[in-house]
């Protein structure tokens, strides 16, 4: 069963949901009224929009159940793009710690800068040093996974000794179920 290890920022997926369902509010208030035969194309406008409203408010109610990193039977799942995570053996996962990086969000200062969660691959396997990943959520490079702190749960210092905690308990744990067998 997976546990989720890292959640998604959910204030600001709420947020991003206020202009679809400002779409769908308006879209119902237009194909409801009573109008004349003569702006039945504003009925089916609105129609339209309520649709696309919908359908955008279901993309953001998933990614609100989607987290950023997880673990599942030995993997680490790094949620940075769309589709199925990233999956990295928890043994190649050695640590994670704090950054800091640009914050990457449109009409930001450049000079702005985000408090990211960097988690560090082991170079013992060179196919884990690097994937394409959505540049909004993160880098990975150079065995390097970033994960920017805009759009993940707030990162503190207790966040990362919990991370790093879990990380040793089921590595240590994988450990003794490999030297068991």
């Amino acid at each position: 069963m997976r546990e989720i290890w890292l959640k998604t920022n959910r204030r600001a997926l709420m947020f991003g949901m206020l202009p679809p369902l400002l779409l769908v509010v308006l879209g119902a208030v237009l194909s409801w009224r009573e109008l004349s035969f003569d702006l039945v194309l504003l009925k089916w406008l609105g129609v339209a929009w309520c649709v696309v409203g919908v359908l955008l408010l279901g993309v953001l109610a998933t990614q609100l159940r989607r987290p950023r990193v997880a673990y599942d039977n030995g993997q680490v799942l790094f949620y940075l793009r769309t589709g199925p995570p990233l999956a990295v053996p928890v043994e190649l996962v050695e640590a994670f710690f704090i950054g800091q990086g640009p914050v990457m969000i449109p009409g930001a200062p450049q000079h702005d800068v985000s408090v990211n969660l960097v988690a560090r691959i082991s170079q013992r396997d060179p196919g884990y040093a690097q994937r394409e990943v959505k540049q909004a959520l993160g880098a990975w490079c150079d065995s390097y996974v970033t994960i920017r702190g805009t759009w993940c749960e707030p990162l503190n210092g207790e966040l990362i000794r919990r991370l790093n905690l879990r990380l040793r308990e089921v590595s240590e744990e994988r450990a003794s179920q490999t030297a068991a067998n």
